[in-house]
C-alpha cells in the first residue's frame, strides 16, 4: 500500500515540502507520495475533522491553519502544548494527534551551522513577535539562554509574548533595538521581511559585535541582504534553509518509520529549486 502524507496550508503552492520529503522516500525506497492540499480558513476545520478518513496517514501544517490545527487534535506534544500551534499530524484509531517541530528546526539548524553557539551566546536579540517568534523564544529559552529581547515594531505585540512565556523575554520596540543590538551575541530574524516580494528588513548592523552570529529565518532568498550584509563585516551567519530541512525530519519518521538526514544533497537539491524559480 501506498503511503501518502501532505502539506496543509493557504495558499501551499509554493511550499518546498513535496520536494523534501519526496527526495526522502527515494532515499530509502519506500512506495509513498508527498501532495500540497490548499485549504481555505472556511474549510479548514471540516478538512480536520475528516483527516483520519482522507487516506494521508499525516501532514504538515502551514500558515495560516497551525492554531486550528492544536484546538482541533486530542492531543499535542509539550512543545505544541507550549506554543499553542501544531505544524505536524497524524492519526490513530480515528483521532488526530499533533505535535511541533519548528523548535527543532531552528535549534538543529543552528547546532549544525555554529557548533557551540550556545557557550558564548548571553545575549539573543529576535526581530517579530509572530508565531516564529514563538517557536524561536522557546527554543533559546530551553537551551537556558539568559538574556533573550523580542524586538517589534509595536512593543504591544511583544509584550504580548513576553507575558505568554512568564516573563522570560524583554519586549522592547523595533525603534529602540540599537542598546540591544550592541549586546547581541545572536541576531534572529523572524520576520517575512526580506523574502522575495516583501520589503527588506532595514536594519543598521554597526552596533553588532563581529562575533555575533546573524540568523535569518527567512529562506527564499537563500541569501537575504540581512545575511548579505552580516557575511560582509564578518559575522557568522545562519541561513533559514537548514531550519526548513531539520524540522522535516521527525514528522517524516513519525509517518514513514525512518529518520532521514539532512544532507548537503538535499539542500543542493533545494537551493536549486529555490534559484530556478527566482529567475521566472
Amino acid at each position: 500500500m501506498k503511503l501518502r502524507a501532505c502539506v496543509i496550508g493557504h495558499p501551499v503552492a509554493h511550499s518546498r515540502s513535496p520536494l523534501i520529503h519526496k527526495y526522502w522516500l527515494a532515499v530509502h525506497g519506500i512506495a509513498g507520495d508527498y501532495t500540497r492540499v490548499d485549504v481555505p480558513p472556511e474549510k479548514i476545520e471540516r478538512f480536520f475533522d475528516d483527516f483520519p478518513k482522507s487516506g494521508y496517514v499525516g501532514g504538515n501544517v502551514t500558515i495560516p491553519h497551525k492554531e486550528v490545527a492544536f484546538r482541533k487534535v486530542v492531543e499535542a506534544d509539550p512543545v505544541a502544548r507550549a506554543l499553542g500551534a501544531v505544524n505536524t499530524i497524524w492519526h490513530k484509531d480515528g483521532k488526530l494527534y499533533g505535535a511541533s517541530t519548528d523548535v527543532y528546526g531552528f535549534i538543529a539548524n543552528l547546532n549544525r551551522s555554529q557548533p557551540g553557539w550556545e557557550k558564548q551566546a548571553k545575549t539573543a536579540v529576535i526581530i517579530g513577535a509572530g508565531g516564529a517568534t514563538r517557536a524561536i523564544a522557546y527554543g533559546l529559552i530551553e537551551k537556558k539562554i539568559p538574556n533573550i529581547v523580542v524586538a517589534n515594531r509595536t512593543r504591544a505585540r511583544a509584550q504580548d509574548l513576553a507575558a505568554h512565556f512568564e516573563g522570560k523575554l524583554v519586549p522592547v520596540a523595533l525603534s529602540n533595538l540599537m542598546p540591544h543590538l550592541r549586546e547581541a551575541d545572536l541576531l534572529v530574524n523572524a520576520t517575512s521581511l526580506g523574502m522575495t516580494g516583501q520589503p527588506p528588513l532595514m536594519l543598521d548592523l554597526s552596533p553588532l559585535k563581529k562575533s555575533a552570529i546573524v540568523y535569518d529565518i527567512v529562506y527564499a532568498p537563500l541569501e537575504t541582504e540581512l545575511l548579505k550584509a552580516a557575511r560582509a563585516r564578518g559575522n557568522p551567519v545562519v541561513e533559514g534553509l537548514g531550519m526548513l530541512l531539520h524540522q522535516a525530519a521527525p514528522a517524516f519518521e513519525r509517518w514513514f518509520g525512518v529518520r532521514p538526514e539532512v544532507t548537503p544533497e538535499l539542500r543542493a537539491l533545494v537551493a536549486s529549486d529555490l534559484a530556478r524559480k527566482a529567475k521566472r
